[in-house]
């Protein structure tokens, strides 16, 4: 197995949206598909590699937008994964309204994630993946822990220097700084952290410089 993962910056916010793909198997899956989904499929298919599925951090407008263009590129569509708990959000056009947006239907959500789930690229292939439920910027907030590249697809749990907003319903200030202690700063200091927005980092130089903690 050869997994990589790949960064595009994609929409008005602009979101990073990743792809996890193995060169080996040819599978792969895209986390948070933001606005521009016939991007990543250009970008997937570039790489020689087929999607098996469409992972979501959180239900926020500008992390699904694409999900429905790229669930219904395959038949059977894509299955999509997402935390029960942020289910309110991705019913609700992941809160686009509220920001004056609006974003494609979306596909059904066929993947309930749960905190320790580990997750293949593809049904039938081994797990590459280990969820880490992470609340605080909303209720339903997962990584995604990619052990064997020293990763963690954090979305919007913390930034370079920063951390994510807790205004939004099912925020909150205490349980996100617990989630980034627990789940975040538990990893090595050499562990990429991969944001959904600005640049990566790691968990050493956030625990020694980011001001919010």
């Amino acid at each position: 197995m050869k997994l990589d993962i790949i960064r595009m910056t994609l929409g008005p916010m602009p979101n990073n949206v990743y792809l996890l793909g193995d060169h080996d198997s040819g599978r792969a899956v895209v986390i948070d598909p933001s606005f521009g989904g016939a991007s990543v499929l250009v970008r997937a298919k570039a790489q020689g590699w087929n999607l098996g599925g469409i992972w979501l951090t959180h239900g926020h407008f500008d992390h699904i937008a694409g999900a429905g263009e790229i669930a219904q590129s395959t038949h059977p569509p894509l299955p999509v994964g997402l935390h029960p708990a942020d289910l309110a959000w991705y019913t609700k056009d992941g809160g686009a309204s509220q920001f004056g947006m609006s974003i494609p239907p979306l596909p059904e959500v066929t993947l309930a994630f749960e905190a320790g789930m580990r997750l293949g690229l593809d049904a039938g292939l081994p797990a590459v993946v280990e969820v880490r439920l992470a609340p605080g910027h909303s209720a339903g907030h997962v990584m995604f822990y990619v052990e064997s590249l020293g990763a963690l697809l954090c979305g919007d749990v913390i930034f370079r220097q920063g951390i994510g907003r807790t205004d939004l319903a099912g925020g909150d200030m205490g349980t996100l700084l617990e989630s980034i202690r627990t789940q975040v700063f538990s990893l090595p200091d050499e562990t990429r952290l991969l944001p959904g927005h600005g640049p990566e980092t790691t968990v050493g130089f956030e625990r020694e410089n980011n001001p919010f903690l």
